[in-house]
């Protein structure tokens, strides 16, 4: 399941009926307000909106891609907030404002890193881009109002073709020749002396004699990986090219003579280019079989994320805690087996539970109905705050076929959990998985997960407690508060049949393999297809849902370490709870409130924040939580 954050709810369904919400006022406020207001208060949350304001609006304003205007401009504004965060008297700040300190610092090193990632991204793209140049030098002269000279620009826009042409050729060159390497059946021999000698030229053939040769295209030879990313890179070249001429279009007459042709075969060949690259060489033409191709990040990069999402340990170290985690689930995957009469059979166990489903057209009364069962489970036993407009806000979508491509599952965003099953336009195959894959013992935990108490609580608090705090927002803390859940739960005897527990251990295994193949496809340790082998051998993924969650996974629309931010985060706030329910300096309610109202940080600053822990500008990870909550 994705907390999908930024997707807007399409439809209103009022799923929850009559009867079901108490509505009013929004009465049930937070038992303990001492936790809660120990979490408020930061004396540096006007420090770190301005950092915001400025971030948002440089980032906003220099929106030309791939260009060193915007790099250098971005360097700029985070290495100057770097000396201005160096001012600030750390001793003089209140615990929450030594954590928004920590915050902001941490995010300065990111966006510095990620700037120089993109350069080193951009170097590799550079001969596929090599047009750009009067594309960002026209946009970047409109920014400053200068004068545009149409009849110069025409000159420089109307050659772009050209170049894009030359590039076209030497890549379909490059293309052949690695189409000829790979039909080879076996490896070049080595030539005869006979034959070398009949490739000596002759004596007559000497080089004053020989005609000048037609100068032959440089083969350009491109990695799907390089391909696909190039693609969308020119595709966001060519939506500045279109920026700068929609702006003088028409508003200017001469401009317009000028450019109008030029500009249309430029747009156009960029066009071209941008799906020759994405179709042709990364093989990407929106089938089915089309191949996953992801860019692993290298295990540099990969260090850099784990150092700001204040981790202490290494990726290797995280993949032999998933490896845990994985080793754990299969042994109660066997006991569930087991009490289903398979033995030590899980597999089969899991066939027969995904095998449950509910009828055509049924699945969204189904949602509806674990919704409701898992709120009333949190609020009969007081484990957290469910106030009752919060209860009432909520609803469903249905995920489109189209969509299951990269959201299988589910998913939440605007008030919504989208629910995917099968529809009458996919294949029949697919729609017995989509029904096989959201069956019903699957179904009952991910509605928990993604509403009540998972990230529709979540939401609902983190938008009423320290908003500052949104930029910061991570998946160690987004993701890990819901797959928390899903072990609390677990705890409380939410699995009320070995179905269900199934179900539940599917999920678990599924995010501890998550941890495992997603930080080995970046350390450049697992190929995608090795990757959805894993899942389908080793999890029990169908196909279809297996290869979506890689696609997804390695697809670059996400962090590289969002995907182990579930596991890893449940695991920490499972480390806290240890901490501060089992030795009963909290209660259940008293925790579960707290954490919620810090927003969504890093879970050690929370810890941090929550044990009125020693803090300094140069604090770094430390907490080694996974040996507290070995089961």
């Amino acid at each position: 399941m994705q907390f999908a954050r930024f997707l807007a709810s399409a439809l209103v369904l009022g799923m929850l009926g009559p009867g079901c919400v108490t509505h009013g006022s929004d009465a049930a406020a937070p038992k303990n307000s001492s936790a809660i207001s120990k979490a408020r208060g930061s004396n540096l949350q006007e420090l770190v909106r301005e950092f915001e304001t400025d971030w948002r609006s440089v980032a906003g304003f220099y929106d030309l891609p791939w260009s060193e205007v915007r790099f250098n401009r971005l360097d700029t504004l985070f290495k100057g907030w770097q000396d201005r965060l160096k001012t600030v008297d750390f001793e003089a700040l209140n615990q929450q404002g030594r954590i928004d300190y920590l915050l902001v610092r941490n995010k300065l090193e990111h966006e510095l890193a990620a700037v120089a990632l993109a350069r080193k991204r951009l170097a590799e793209m550079e001969e596929l881009l090599s047009f750009r140049a009067p594309i960002q030098k026209f946009e970047s002269a409109r920014w400053r109002m200068e004068t545009v000279d149409a009849q110069a620009a025409a000159s420089e826009i109307s050659g772009l073709p050209d170049k894009v042409k030359k590039l076209r050729e030497r890549l379909e060159k490059g293309k052949k020749s690695k189409d000829k390497e790979k039909s080879k059946s076996e490896p070049d021999k080595v030539k005869s002396e006979d034959s070398a000698e009949n490739e000596k030229p002759k004596p007559h053939e000497s080089a004053e004699n020989e005609k000048p040769k037609k100068e032959e295209p440089v083969p350009l030879k491109l990695s799907p990986a390089l391909a696909r990313r190039s693609a969308a890179a020119v595709n966001e070249v060519r939506g500045s090219l279109k920026n700068w001429f929609t702006f003088y279009d028409g508003y200017q007459p001469d401009f317009s003579w000028w450019l109008k042709k030029p500009y249309n075969d430029a747009s156009g060949s960029l066009d071209e280019f941008s799906k020759y690259l994405r179709e042709e060489i990364a093989g990407l033409k929106g089938k089915d079989e089309d191949p996953l191709i992801g860019d692993p990040i290298g295990a540099e990069a990969l260090k850099e994320e784990l150092v700001t999402e204040m981790l202490p340990y290494s990726a290797d170290e995280l993949i032999e805690i998933g490896e845990r985690e994985f080793t754990w689930c299969e042994k109660e995957m066997k006991k569930a087996a087991k009490e289903m009469g398979f033995g030590d059979d899980w597999k089969a166990a899991l066939a027969k539970v995904k095998a449950d489903f509910v009828p055509p057209g049924k699945q969204d009364d189904f949602v509806s109905e674990q919704g409701r069962l898992s709120t009333k489970f949190v609020k009969e036993r007081d484990l957290v705050t469910v106030t009752p407009v919060c209860e009432e806000l909520w609803r469903l979508t249905m995920v489109s076929p189209e969509g299951q491509k990269t959201l299988p599952y589910a998913a939440y965003g605007g008030h919504s959990m989208m629910v995917a099953y099968a529809k009458d336009e996919m294949k029949h195959e697919d729609k017995l998985m989509s029904m096989r894959g959201n069956n019903r013992h699957f179904t009952r935990i991910v509605t928990a997960h993604e509403l009540i108490p998972g990230h529709h609580l979540q939401i609902y608090v983190a938008s009423r407690n320290n908003t500052h705090r949104s930029i910061f927002s991570t998946p160690f803390l987004v993701e890990g508060w819901a797959l928390y859940w899903e072990m609390r739960l677990w705890d409380l005897g939410y699995g009320q049949t070995p179905e269900d527990r199934i179900g539940m251990l599917f999920w678990r295994m599924h995010r501890s393999a998550r941890i495992i193949v997603s930080l080995k496809f970046h350390l450049g340790k697992m190929t995608p297809t090795e990757m959805v082998d894993f899942l389908v051998d080793r999890v029990g993924h169908e196909k279809l849902g297996g290869t979506s969650e890689v696609r997804r996974f390695i697809g670059g629309e996400y962090s590289p370490v969002y995907q182990c931010g579930y596991m890893i985060g449940g695991l920490q706030l499972r480390a806290l709870h240890k901490e501060l329910v089992g030795t009963k300096k909290m209660t259940e309610r008293e925790f579960h409130d707290a954490v919620l109202t810090y927003n969504a940080i890093p879970v050690e600053l929370i810890r941090a924040g929550m044990e009125n822990l020693p803090l300094s500008r140069d604090t770094r990870a430390q907490w080694r939580f996974a040996e507290m909550v070995k089961d």
